[in-house]
């Protein structure tokens, strides 16, 4: 029979084996008393199964506060449960309902998180995933054997479109390879996007057209309304652009659907609004499962954070949802292109290139360490570039400094992490 299989961390101060059952039961064919019609045939059909139960250390605080005195340790397991296909089929909202919906409203947890999730062949012809990705948004790009250097328009909010068209024009002239719009930048009154579009792709298509290079420009396209947002797409597709910038947590899956289905645009997934879901380290979602819908339903460049972020996410994390994104589902085409961001500069290029198994395979994002260098964009985006080159050929950033200027000044500035 095939299945899909989800991997659920069950903590609890009762039976873990009990709640396993409960889950199993509860997510497929289980009511609370017996019900006309229910019969072992149907079960067998239909039913989720336990079918590996691996203990944890027990938990020393509740992620819940459901404890009453004397109720014992909190125990603490990994839990595979198997859910028939023919019970989910390929619909990510079925997959969503059904498997993770309403297992948080189990009573007697005091705390779950989904931790693995195990998707059958079926998924791969039901959804299109990535259409660019890594080897995409190379080509478009026209980067090879280095990291994609890109940065985002500072400040975020506030600046009209001539005014970001300024900005653009400055950064172009950089060397930059690719810039975004913040995601908290969308279509507001200051800056309509087909004002800022109008503003900022001539001077894309200018440089294109002097240089040979057309930088990758991310537009902030995200609406609650699917058919807004093509429109928005389209108005991008228009002048020339290939890049949008996408809030998929804010839109949802459907939205995100609709689009892809349609796009000729790389699609830049901004994961804001994942803390929610992760921030817990008991309770909500692992990276690695979340972003699986994500890559089935078509985003081609992840945003991850990186190391040493300015937010509250480990390096481990950053690594692990570098891992994930980069990991096929079910062949390499479905690999997203990895976005290190929050607080990058030169400087943790060397541990990023160490952390992520010596590749170069990522967009390396940028916003205050490349504009805010003390000699200006094009200098910061020449650290950046310094920076990498010393950690591929595995020369420490001080001694590789000595001979690169810019490189040199970055490290004074954000060294010592006060530049950000």
């Amino acid at each position: 029979m095939t299945t899909i299989t989800i991997t659920y961390r069950i903590e609890t101060t009762g039976s873990v084996e009990a709640m396993a059952a409960k889950i199993a039961s509860d997510q497929s064919t289980g009511t609370f008393v017996a019900v006309p019609g229910e019969t072992e045939e149907l079960k067998a059909r239909v039913a989720a199964r336990v079918i590996a139960i691996r203990p944890l250390a027990d938990a020393a605080q509740p992620s819940w506060p459901e404890l009453r005195a004397g109720d014992g340790p909190i125990k603490r397991a990994d839990v595979d449960i198997a859910f028939p296909f023919d019970a989910v089929g390929t619909d990510l909202s079925a997959l969503m309902t059904i498997a993770v919906g309403g297992v948080f409203s189990i009573r007697g947890m005091t705390g779950i998180r989904v931790v693995n999730l195990q998707l059958p062949q079926a998924f791969k012809s039901a959804y299109p995933g990535p259409q660019f990705g890594v080897a995409g948004s190379r080509r478009l790009t026209g980067v090879a054997g280095r990291p994609i250097i890109g940065t985002i328009v500072k400040p975020a909010l506030g600046l009209r479109p001539q005014e970001t068209a300024e900005l653009v024009g400055e950064l172009i002239g950089s060397g930059v390879d690719f810039i975004k719009d913040d995601e908290k930048l969308m279509s507001p009154a200051y800056s309509p996007l087909k004002e800022r579009i109008a503003a900022i792709m001539p001077r894309i298509l200018d440089h294109e057209q002097k240089t040979g290079k057309k930088v990758m420009y991310a537009f902030g396209i995200s609406a609650i309304d699917p058919d807004e947002m093509m429109r928005n797409h389209d108005m991008v597709v228009e002048a020339g652009g290939n890049c949008a910038v996408i809030n998929i947590n804010s839109i949802g899956m459907g939205a995100l659907a609709f689009l892809r289905k349609r796009s000729g645009l790389v699609l830049h997934a901004h994961r804001n609004g994942w803390d929610v879901l992760t921030r817990h380290p008991g309770i909500g979602f692992d990276f690695k499962v979340w972003q699986q819908f994500w890559r089935l339903l078509g985003v081609d460049q992840f945003q991850i954070n990186g190391i040493g972020v300015k937010y509250w996410e480990p390096d481990e994390s950053f690594v692990d949802s570098f891992e994930a994104v980069t990991t096929p589902l079910f062949d390499a085409s479905d690999c997203a292109l990895p976005v290190a961001g929050s607080g990058q500069w030169g400087g943790q290029a060397p541990e990023t290139y160490r952390r992520t198994g010596r590749t170069t395979d990522l967009l390396y994002l940028c916003g205050g360490g490349i504009v805010s260098h003390p000699d200006g964009p094009a200098a910061g985006v020449r650290a950046v570039t310094q920076a990498w080159e010393a950690a591929v050929a595995d020369i420490p950033l001080d001694v590789y400094a000595k001979d690169h200027p810019e490189l040199a000044a970055s490290i004074e500035k954000f060294g010592s992490g006060k530049g950000e």
